[in-house]
């Protein structure tokens, strides 16, 4: 018998690479020679060279048509490919053809070309139209031909997708398909073809509560320097699930040991040095605040809770996986002091536990749960609350559990970076980055809710996502920001105001840039809903702040009188304001309700006398003459009544009054 030579390492090479090419062929060629984008009834970026994409067989040579136009490209060795066509004006329908020379072809009819608006946020731009003023009535007349729209779904992704979480399409605008599209964009493009008469694609990607973090890019936020850390950890993560969870463990507990007052050595998931201050669960958990403790009935905040599980030597030595049900609204669990997951509201199908983590006998598990809105806890129910081993047998924890209440004055704890709705790029790798280049007119960001907490940081933020949507999406995009809508109890007396700050955060960004506005919705919240109704009249301001920004209608105010500068006048403070509409109009009295005068420091403010002067409102207050500052509508929910005559309020801001006008 002859013996075969042994195989060379250039034979495995070649081997390994051909089997590597072969089954990056094999799924291209099983998925749509067209990216999920364009499909029927699709809307592409009119006035502007059309980039099409999709994936094919590596190699293959795919030629593309639309509308008399065409252009070919070849697919890399990961079958993805690329063409650009050349700019058509608005119309349609027509007809989009993909054609790869190995036989395989794809169509989108009813395209049209228009522009296409990229709405985005979270809850107040998730919020779907059957929800607002009068939806019955606005979802039976929600017929539109030449509105289409396209639902990104949700889902969040330690690393960047190519498309999307799940099948979607797009639709034309009827009472079926906008029922539960997002409110706010579907008002606005209607309302904007009634001057801007071309078709109006929207693309929704929004995910309650989300904070802005998680909707920029690992690269944006990494430029920053400041978000290192929490990138290399995502990284990490997408790597290796139980890796990674370690890791941010153990950042989670440094920034438990830093916190003021903490003692020396509490460790509240370290069985032998858990602290004290420990009381009983009821044994059924749930909401905290349905226990009938007086002082968890209002909590928002953090609490502890731990239990212990026993097992034997061999159950101890299996794969196990931690389940511990839903939590409402974020845990950072740790068992026998090791930081194993954390999640937003749904732990999925549990935390994997590394082999060693396990002993025989009991075992700590401990889960920290932070709740910022309502009510909150450790939800289970208790037949998801379990260890899975891998020999298919399950541990429930049925044991007791106790819990333990964490002083405000830690603060909120630090959201782990694949966290959805909390982490750091998870939102842009799960729900942007499938949009590829896809070409747009704009887009619109309602957001900041959940960034109440660093106004300042925000700004930052602000910033940084419009430079990264701009690097995806095109130079100088325009967007359209919304301003935070009134929420909370009036104010009966001035102080400090978080969504104030954001607020004036939001308008300091706008302002700093020529192709971005703000839509002032202050007057159309809601104290008592954190999400308003009255999305009508939002989709009415976002349109006219659209023909002003992006369509140049520069006789048309953006949106109400805008403050432009304080100065002092003898023994009063003069604020002028631009963009004035048919002049300044106070509602309600004979001067308008809502201005401070502040000092340097804080607590320094009172409320001031105001009285509408042409474009000016004079100011005068019992400290008017130390005043350093001037603040308007600042509070969560504050009483304003300065309008124009277009019906448009003033926003609220914060001015400083020149130290050199400033009394001496």
């Amino acid at each position: 018998m002859i013996k075969a030579n042994p195989p060379t390492l250039f034979s495995l090479l070649l081997s390994a690479l051909l089997s590597f090419l072969g089954e990056n062929a094999a799924a291209a060629a099983d998925a749509p020679l067209l990216h999920a984008l364009f499909q029927d009834h699709a809307v592409v970026q009119r006035d502007a060279p059309i980039r099409v994409w999709g994936r094919a067989q590596a190699g293959d040579r795919v030629s593309v048509t639309l509308d008399g136009s065409s252009a070919s490209g070849r697919a890399d060795r990961k079958g993805n490919w690329e063409v650009l066509l050349p700019a058509h004006a608005a119309g349609g329908p027509y007809l989009l053809t993909a054609t790869a020379a190995s036989g395989a072809k794809q169509r989108a009819d009813d395209v049209l070309f228009g522009d296409v608006w990229l709405c985005s946020g979270q809850s107040n731009m998730e919020l779907p139209v059957e929800r607002t003023l009068d939806a019955r009535s606005e979802i039976l007349n929600a017929t539109h031909e030449t509105i289409r729209l396209f639902v990104v779904p949700q889902g969040g992704s330690a690393t960047p997708l190519e498309t999307f979480a799940k099948p979607t399409q797009w639709q034309k605008s009827t009472p079926q398909s906008v029922r539960e599209f997002s409110a706010a964009c579907y008002y606005f493009a209607r309302e904007l073809q009634k001057s801007v008469d071309v078709p109006m694609g929207l693309i929704a990607s929004a995910w309650g509560g989300a904070r802005i973090q998680p909707w920029i890019s690992p690269a944006a936020l990494r430029s920053t320097g400041e978000f290192g850390r929490e990138t290399d950890v995502l990284a990490a993560y997408a790597k290796d699930r139980i890796a990674g969870a370690k890791r941010w463990g153990d950042i989670w507990q440094a920034w438990w040991r830093s916190r003021p007052n903490v003692p020396a050595g509490d460790a509240p998931w370290n069985a032998a040095h858990g602290g004290d201050g420990w009381r009983d669960a009821p044994p059924q958990l749930g909401w905290y605040q349905k226990w009938g403790v007086a002082d968890l009935a209002d909590f928002v905040g953090t609490i502890w809770y731990r239990t212990n599980v026993k097992l034997s030597a061999r159950q101890a030595a299996q794969d196990a996986t931690l389940a511990i049900g839903n939590v409402d609204e974020v845990d950072q669990t740790f068992v026998n002091g090791q930081g194993v997951g954390s999640s937003y509201i749904d732990t999925g199908n549990g935390y994997p536990l590394g082999r060693g983590l396990l002993h025989a006998g009991d075992n700590l598990i401990a889960v920290s749960i932070l709740n910022t809105y309502m009510d909150g806890g450790l939800i289970g129910p208790p037949e998801k609350m379990l260890l899975r081993l891998g020999d298919g047998s399950s541990v429930p924890l049925d044991g007791a559990w106790q819990y333990r209440k964490v002083s405000k004055e830690y603060g909120d704890p630090p959201r782990a970076p694949w966290e959805t709705a909390g982490g750091i790029s998870t939102l842009s790798n799960g729900m942007i980055e499938p949009l590829g280049h896809y070409g747009l007119r704009g887009m619109l960001w309602y957001q900041g809710e959940s960034n109440t907490g660093d106004p300042d940081g925000y700004r930052r933020l602000l910033r940084l996502l419009r430079s990264d949507w701009r690097a995806r999406f095109g130079k100088d995009l325009p967007m359209l920001i919304v301003q935070l809508a009134n929420f909370g109890a009036a104010p009966t007396k001035p102080g400090e105001s978080n969504w104030a700050r954001l607020r004036d955060v939001q308008r300091e960004v706008a302002a700093d840039d020529a192709h971005s506005g703000l839509a002032v919705t202050i007057d159309i919240g809601d104290r008592y809903d954190i999400h308003p109704a009255n999305k009508q009249e939002l989709g009415r301001r976002l349109a006219r702040l659209a023909r002003r920004v992006v369509y140049g209608a520069r006789d048309l105010a953006p949106s109400g009188p805008l403050p432009m500068a304080a100065k002092r006048d003898t023994d009063a403070v003069v604020v002028s304001f631009g963009e004035v509409t048919d002049g300044l109009v106070a509602y309600g009295a004979d001067g308008p309700v809502g201005f401070e005068l502040c000092g340097a420091q804080p607590g320094s403010c009172r409320y001031a006398i105001a009285e509408i002067r042409g474009d000016d409102v004079l100011l005068r207050a019992a400290n008017a003459g130390d005043a350093a500052r001037v603040r308007y509508g600042w509070a969560d929910s504050p009483v304003v009544t300065l309008f124009d005559g277009a019906g448009l309020p003033a926003g609220p801001f914060e001015l400083t009054i020149p130290y050199s006008a400033a009394k001496k």
